[in-house]
């Protein structure tokens, strides 16, 4: 398999930076903002309280929230990785021969 992969000659690897510093918290940072904003579905789940209008609204208004906050979450987490990545080590491509140029097509492709 590595013989697949050609590493760059040369290349200088960048240092790892904050991202792994955000990556590494981004499990505790989606417990805690998901049990901040679930607190008024808990409350109304564990005190039997009878849920009238107003309360379903909080609830559907908090569900909407844990979602929003866990597509930030997510998304948070794919940046990071892709900067993980980008700062990972370069490598080279197959060699690729490019045809030779029509100057015909060039100039019919400019005009339309």
């Amino acid at each position: 398999m590595t013989k697949l992969f050609k590493k760059l000659p040369g290349f200088i690897q960048s240092p790892s930076g904050f991202e792994w510093v955000l990556f590494k918290r981004l499990p505790i940072l989606f417990l805690m903002g998901t049990l901040l904003a679930s607190t008024p579905i808990i409350y109304a789940y564990f005190f039997n309280q009878p849920i009238d209008l107003e309360k379903q609204k909080t609830i559907y208004m908090a569900l909407g929230l844990i979602f929003s906050y866990w597509f930030f979450v997510g998304a948070t987490a794919i940046g990071c990785v892709l900067v993980m990545i980008m700062k990972g080590p370069a490598y080279v491509a197959d060699p690729y021969p490019l045809p030779k140029e029509d100057p015909e097509l060039e100039k019919s492709s400019i005009n339309s």
